[in-house]
């Protein structure tokens, strides 16, 4: 019988994950690198241990500090959660070996599967061994891991050595296994897995079916369950190959089969001999908790002989800090407030007040709705993001509000090159132009009337705001009540937490919410700007800006000042949150300055370097920022 349980992993899912211990009345024991000190994880577990360091390599990815960390927690069994180690085998074994229950399939099973090569042979799949120009596209992928690390789509022969190359190199640092594999890339197919759940009586569950094919760099966004559109023939199939593949490797504890479907017909793509971050429309549908399940297999329990019926449909979004208009740039720094209204599941591994650092995924939170039928759970789903409190860094709210909205995911006919067609239109800005009167008039409630006399009105005042990537100048007046006006729009009520204004007949609220210069209308969020600009603050041109905080990881091969270069060319590799962003030249003509090196962490804006054009002075623009996509341990 479990006590007390380790959960070898941060964030969201190891909060997840207590949840259900606290239910079992199993005790918590947390892992945490230097920057997680203060986690909400760690704040959350009756237990922690600290990992000095901070990248994952030194901290999370270090299975025998983990193994350590639990024999002095007093901890008798070992939760992997999703990435870093869960699917090592290595480290299966040595929680097993130090005498501590795994929760987990047997290592053996996960050496059979951890590797996509392996896994295709198992089920008669041979992936591609020569590569002709009738093979392309086609797409290189890690043979350990997964989430988006050591992928490449390659459509042009010319381009496969250094494709391979960079996989490998990516495959090595991520998961410590530079293999590599060459499969077909299916354009636009659809992204279908299924949930399995065995234990070690000889029963498995195939838990249904999930579509999750709205993707970025190869990592899902929304999830649901059940995949909307398969006959019933093709289903089944699906279910079949994944209890198949489940019993070809006496699989124990929870896994998820993968495919893509195209053309009516399944392709195998992998077994992730896991829980995946998606696993709770599984559960909301099935009305089970596979954490629990989890440990009840760990401990012996036998599942019953079929699971329980499926209800309903169920959908989740995952919230991610992050910028999809600018390369789906990481962001940093505090998450002020975080909170989604009604009935949604809300799974996160931030509180209030958390700062979001560079080291580790984006991912703020899953957002999870579960309803009679799929329409309805896509509306709850996206009317409880769209009205979702989210203070802080820029996320990805509007662009998952957006895509639950779109004709194409609403009939369920969505295909993983969702985003390659329709993100330029997701992405573009439709600020309210309220926002930033409404930001001025809180700001100005309480404070005194100007103009010189009681009976003469107030001169209008104004402040500035910048707003989806522009500058706005509002004007209003202190009126002789003591109220506030502004042309053209009624004022009904402000103060400094809520203003109502009437324009064009039709009145609005705006919760305001003010964090320094950070302030967040509503949905908008807005950044007040100084009355009188300081001069200094103000980069030549050609200056490249680093698009997101982050560590310098790599310069190109011989760059030095005064070496001439290409538009496009990449100058310098950029490292935060587990991807990589490629900053190249905006035009063709001179390093004239490189203001870092490798190694160096460089927060948002700060000057990399400054290219100057070919005989004609400093180049005009910004850098251009080729986001790589690289795929962390999954899809997750």
């Amino acid at each position: 019988m479990i006590t007390s349980l380790l959960v070898a992993n941060r964030g969201e899912i190891a909060c997840r994950i207590f949840r259900t211990c606290r239910a079992l009345g199993i005790r918590t024991v947390a892992v945490h690198s230097d920057p997680d000190e203060n986690a909400l994880h760690t704040r959350e577990a009756d237990a922690a241990v600290r990992l000095p360091g901070a990248a994952p390599a030194e901290t999370y990815l270090r299975g025998e500090a983990i193994v350590k960390a639990a024999l002095a927690a007093g901890a008798d069994a070992v939760h992997p959660g999703y990435g870093f180690l869960s699917e090592n085998a290595g480290f299966a074994r040595a929680v097993q070996d130090a005498g501590l229950t795994w929760i987990g399939p047997p290592p053996e099973a996960i050496e059979a599967m951890a590797s996509k090569t392996r896994a295709k042979e198992l089920l008669g799949i041979a992936p591609l061994r020569q590569v002709t120009e009738a093979d392309l596209p086609v797409l290189v992928k890690a043979a350990a891991g997964g989430g988006g690390r050591g992928m490449r789509v390659v459509r042009r022969a010319r381009d496969l050595d250094a494709a391979l190359a960079a996989a490998r190199a990516e495959a090595a640092a991520a998961f410590g296994d530079g293999e590599v594999f060459v499969e077909p890339y299916l354009e636009n197919g659809r992204h279908v897995e299924v949930q399995i759940l065995a234990d070690t009586h000889g029963t498995v569950w195939a838990l249904g079916t999930r579509d999750c094919s709205l993707q970025r760099r190869h990592q899902k966004v929304v999830e649901e369950a059940p995949a909307p559109g398969l006959t019933g023939e093709l289903a089944r199939e699906l279910r079949t190959v994944a209890e198949r593949a489940a019993r070809a490797v006496h699989y124990t504890g929870a896994g998820t089969v993968e495919f893509l479907v195209a053309d009516g017909r399944a392709h195998f793509l992998e077994m992730n001999t896991r829980l995946q971050v998606e696993h709770p429309v599984t559960e909301a549908v099935y009305g089970i908790d596979l954490v629990a399940e989890q440990i009840r297999v760990a401990e012996g329990h036998a599942l019953a002989a079929a699971p329980p019926p499926a209800r309903g449909h169920a959908v989740e979004a995952r919230l991610y800090a992050e910028d999809p208009a600018l390369g789906w740039a990481p962001q940093t720094g505090r998450l002020h407030r975080l909170a989604v209204p009604g009935t949604v599941r809300l799974d996160t591994g931030y509180a209030d007040g958390d700062d979001i650092g560079v080291h580790y995924d984006p991912m703020l939170a899953k957002a999870v709705a579960h309803a009679p039928t799929r329409a309805e759970a896509v509306r709850v789903l996206a009317d409880a993001l769209e009205r979702a409190a989210i203070h802080g860094p820029a996320t990805n709210r509007d662009l998952l509000v957006r895509s639950l909205r779109h004709e194409e995911f609403v009939s369920g006919r969505m295909d993983t090159g969702f985003y390659d067609r329709h993100l330029a239109a997701l992405t573009r800005p439709e600020p309210d132009p309220l926002a930033p009167l409404a930001a001025a008039l809180a700001d100005a409630h309480g404070r005194s009337r100007f103009g010189g006399w009681r009976n003469l009105p107030s001169q209008p005042q104004t402040k500035r705001y910048a707003m989806a990537g522009e500058e706005h100048e509002v004007r209003y007046r202190h009126t002789r009540a003591g109220g506030l006006e502004a042309d053209g729009v009624r004022v009904l009520h402000a103060d400094a937490a809520r203003v109502v204004l009437e324009a064009d007949g039709v009145r609005r609220t705006y919760p305001v919410a003010r964090y320094g210069d950070e302030i967040h209308v509503g949905r908008t969020a807005l950044r007040a700007l100084p009355r009188f600009p300081d001069p200094a603050a103000r980069h030549a041109p050609g200056s490249l800006l680093a698009p997101m905080p982050g560590t310098v990881v790599r310069i190109a091969d011989g760059l030095s000042e005064g070496a001439p270069v290409q538009a496009g060319q990449p100058l310098l590799w950029l490292e935060a949150m587990k991807m990589q962003h490629q900053i190249s030249a905006p035009v063709t003509g001179t390093l004239h300055a490189l203001h870092v090196t490798e190694g160096r962490q460089v927060e948002l804006g700060t000057l990399l370097a400054v290219v100057t054009t070919t005989g004609q002075g400093p180049a005009r623009g910004t850098a251009r920022q080729a986001t790589h996509h690289p795929r962390t341990g999954g899809p997750r």
